[in-house]
């Protein structure tokens, strides 16, 4: 099991600045590994439970709130991770753990009792929350992303583009999955995330972008459209 825990500050801006952006912290900070000149590809598929709960928590504002989702970087890959995102306050609680490929496709036909298999007790608490809340998988949202790092205070910031969602088909290996477009082409998301204090060289080099802060979460972005008329 995987944990992180720091602050996110998520902002809406446009793919001009973004690049422009990308630019900037090219000189200040390390690449990730995996950015290529698009950056690099991402699908998660989240659950909630029968009665949105996720969902209207988030919109909401609760202080305390969870994610729920699986996530993979390649269609072909043999393996996903499982992830619980937790708001506590100012800071949120990442963790992880790895489940092969048969797992998350047992998992997001809404069988779980693989993760009772793992002898992990993150796994198992997955599992219990999954079973005693009725969670379903509900959408999957895919997009590309660039990421640059400055190891103090994990400092990781985060270019989102292509944001395409699915609340048809939960097939998360698919590679020829039918997707919306969650926001305008030209839009995209700024992501801050940071352990304790962001560093003031990049919070100039940040502040710089046109942005404006913004709540709600991928997932709220992807489900909003059909949510306005079901709630």
């Amino acid at each position: 099991m995987r944990e992180v825990y720091r602050q996110e500050k998520k902002y809406l801006t446009n793919q001009v600045d973004m690049a422009l952006l990308a630019g900037r912290l090219e000189g200040i900070m390390l690449q990730d590994r995996h950015n290529g000149a698009q950056g690099y590809w991402i699908r998660s598929l989240y659950f909630d439970t029968l009665e949105e709960g996720d969902y209207t928590d988030k919109l909401d504002g609760v202080e305390k709130r969870r994610k729920l989702r699986l996530r993979i970087y390649d269609t072909q890959a043999g393996f996903a991770m499982l992830e619980m995102k937790q708001k506590e306050g100012a800071y949120q609680k990442k963790r992880s753990v790895r489940v092969s490929r048969e797992e998350a496709e047992q998992l997001a036909a809404g069988r779980y009792d693989c993760l009772l298999n793992h002898g992990d007790p993150f796994a198992a608490e997955c599992y219990g929350l999954l079973m005693r809340k009725c969670y379903r998988p509900k959408a999957v949202v895919d997009y590309r992303r660039r990421a640059f790092i400055a190891r103090e205070n994990q400092i990781r910031v985060t270019l989102d583009h292509q944001i395409r969602a699915s609340e048809t088909c939960m097939d998360l290996f698919n590679p020829a999955l039918n997707t919306y477009p969650v926001l305008p082409s030209f839009h995209g998301v700024l992501e801050v995330k940071y352990n304790g204090f962001l560093l003031s060289y990049i919070k100039e080099a940040v502040s710089w972008a046109d942005r404006s802060e913004i709540s709600v979460s991928k997932y709220c972005l992807a489900r909003s459209a059909t949510m306005h008329f079901s709630l």
